[in-house]
């Protein structure tokens, strides 16, 4: 198993090409998806709209059970039920990946369903954006993962300290291993991504050159979160790419996929991807 673990791990360029064209056919989704989504459609339309692209454009289906979760749902880490009605003034959250060729790909992005974001989503959500970002940056050869979560862990506090969730004293008194930020983001960043979503690789060594990876932070108050003011509860975000570690950098496979508050905005109020850029 270990020697299989290697093999899997690194990807070779027609592996990645088959995750590219996973990801290409999950845009097509999306993109549809952007298009159908308004108050009162139910969530497990959302996802048939997903499937119907993903079979069409010749995948044999999602990678994994897809999490389609508005509102509150949005804030339940793996919530599958996708049974809910999605109502005005909700952000959907959509972590959904097609399958190519036996290769996973794996998304998640964060639709207002009334086309805008109010402003307390909007703040949660660039925030969350600013840290999958600067997470990106630190995929690099030779860096540890567990020095990678920790160095995430550390831009995320900086920005939950900036919107007030949590306070210096929280950081202070934190339980180390279980940081103050872990309050709002309990869930690893990244893991590696092949021919499963969640796919093998050697968690104790380097980061290595062909390594692929998803990046996926996420923010979620919880409804009954008393700790915080009223305006912040109930909100769940997580953006999720998936980037291939190269030589002198990384590739993102779902680079293309609209994932800034502008863009998304605007394609939900029906502007081509063009008008959106």
């Amino acid at each position: 198993a270990p020697i299989l673990f290697s093999l899997r791990a690194i990807k070779s360029q027609e592996e990645v090409e088959q995750m590219q064209r996973a990801c290409d056919i999950t845009k097509a989704g999306f993109e549809r998806v952007l298009q159908f989504v308004k108050p009162g459609v139910m969530e497990y339309e959302i996802e048939a709209e997903f499937m119907h692209e993903f079979l069409r454009r010749g995948s044999r289906g999602f990678a994994y059970t897809p999490i389609i979760g508005s509102g509150f749902n949005a804030c339940v880490l793996h919530y599958i039920e996708n049974s809910d009605e999605c109502k005005a003034g909700d952000v959907i959250l959509m972590d959904v990946g097609a399958e190519y060729g036996n290769y996973a790909s794996d998304m998640t992005r964060c639709v207002p369903v009334s086309g805008k974001f109010t402003d307390r989503q909007r703040a949660v959500y660039n925030t969350v954006l600013s840290v999958m970002r600067g997470a990106i940056k630190l995929l690099r050869p030779g860096v540890s993962l567990h020095e990678y979560h920790i160095q995430v862990g550390e831009l995320m506090t900086k920005e939950l300290l900036d919107l007030g969730l949590i306070t210096a004293e929280d950081v202070a008194n934190e339980n180390p291993a279980w940081p103050a930020y872990k309050k709002y983001f309990m869930h690893g960043t990244s893991h590696f991504i092949g021919l499963d979503v969640h796919d093998v690789g050697h968690w104790h060594e380097p980061i290595q050159v062909g390594h692929v990876f998803t990046v996926e932070p996420g923010i979620y108050v919880a409804a009954d979160d008393e700790t915080v003011e009223a305006r912040w509860r109930g909100i769940g975000v997580r953006i999720e790419d998936d980037i291939v570690v190269t030589k002198d950098g990384y590739l993102n496979l779902t680079e293309k996929i609209v994932k800034t508050v502008e863009d998304v905005e605007a394609v939900c109020q029906g502007k081509t991807l063009a008008e959106a850029s």
